[in-house]
């Protein structure tokens, strides 16, 4: 799956949002390859999305809003978006437009109305999913524009062929994580070893337990951490940046195994070495084949050294003043035109106006 275009309103923070995914046209040597439709060349998308920002700018809300339209697609729950309507007095909704593995455009398109005097679950929710076909020489907006007229053909959900997807995030933004699409390959007990050895130089191993399902154990010197149903059990003895290994492992192993096209990385490296990071995105862009796509969230500006296009560095902004709560995204495209301007030191000079106003710091030191 694919995003080209997304669109909220009332949900979580979001208040008349919009990103989109696409790109006007196709960069001489790009360091990502294959950022158009394999048959279709004029159809062209990001599949690397860095998303920047301070916080509390939607970085993570953006995530889990993809993440309720995705599970949608796979169980058709449409209950759960009830749960993150900011304002369940006034209309939510939600629009994407996508790509699978066939040659359409689709938009997703959900609306919530609230009825007067009613608890949000008796919310009125409604979705319709409509399709066009992209033509030979089309691209996102020649597409986009005949699902807006209204050409486009009204399809069950039923009929999307979808190939999965995978977020992460943080531990205090997540429940719990399962590793069962995954842990039957071999290749994947590999992975999570280099990485936790990478992150832990004290680890000696790594082992899967064949006595209890799902369940590892990390061999140190003269003690063993047991990892169960994606979760370390005994976490005081490993550091942060080392049990981040767990979910850093799945999404290479799962880029590497091909189990999906769609990924969200939100945060994952906090608490990891910058050079590390660096590497581990390395590694995840190079095994983006076909139609796949990233969404990487990072705090990290060692990341805006890296020599990706332009158009991959994306900024959260949240308005003050009159635009006070709004969320909007800033593309660096549209600053930076020339193959010499560094993102960094435009960045560094606050040229997107994203970096968060500390004055309220110092006039709290001098109180």
């Amino acid at each position: 799956m694919i995003i080209m275009d997304v669109k909220i309103e009332n949900f979580y923070s979001f208040k008349n949002f919009h990103i989109n995914m696409s790109y006007p046209k196709r960069i001489v040597d790009s360091t990502i390859e294959g950022e158009y439709l394999e048959d279709r060349p004029n159809f062209r998308y990001k599949k690397v999305n860095i998303l920047m920002g301070g916080n509390a700018t939607g970085k993570t809300s953006f995530g889990k809003m993809l993440m309720l339209f995705a599970n949608y697609c796979k169980d058709e729950r449409k209950e759960w978006f009830l749960d993150v309507i900011n304002d369940t007095a006034k209309p939510a909704a939600l629009n994407i437009d996508f790509v699978t593995n066939e040659n359409y455009l689709y938009r997703f398109s959900l609306s919530s109305i609230p009825k007067i005097g009613m608890e949000k679950q008796d919310s009125e929710i409604s979705v319709h999913i409509f399709s066009t076909e992209i033509g030979i020489k089309d691209n996102y907006e020649t597409c986009e524009k005949r699902l807006s007229e209204s050409k486009g053909k009204r399809i069950s959900i039923h009929e999307l062929d979808t190939r999965g997807w995978c977020f992460s995030y943080p531990a205090d933004a997540r429940k719990h994580n399962w590793y069962h699409a995954i842990e039957d390959d071999p290749r994947y007990l590999q992975i999570l070893e280099c990485v936790l050895k990478t992150l832990d130089p004290s680890i000696q191993e790594v082992i899967k337990m064949k006595e209890v399902e799902n369940t590892y154990a990390i061999k140190l010197e003269k003690k063993s951490v047991i990892i169960q149903n994606g979760k370390i059990l005994d976490t005081e003895i490993l550091s942060s940046g080392t049990k981040a290994g767990l979910d850093i492992s799945y999404i290479i192993a799962s880029l590497i195994c091909d189990k999906h096209d769609l990924y969200y990385c939100d945060e994952l490296f906090s608490y990891v070495y910058s050079d590390i990071e660096k590497a581990c995105l390395s590694i995840l862009i190079d095994h983006l084949h076909g139609r796949k796509q990233l969404f990487f969230t990072t705090h990290n500006t060692d990341i805006l050294d890296m020599q990706l296009p332009k158009h991959s560095f994306m900024f959260l902004k949240k308005g003050r003043g009159n635009e006070e709560g709004t969320i909007r995204c800033i593309y660096a495209s549209d600053f930076l035109k020339r193959n010499t301007d560094s993102v960094k030191h435009a960045v560094e000079n606050d040229l997107f106006s994203v970096i968060p106003d500390s004055d309220l710091l110092f006039e709290a030191a001098e109180l």
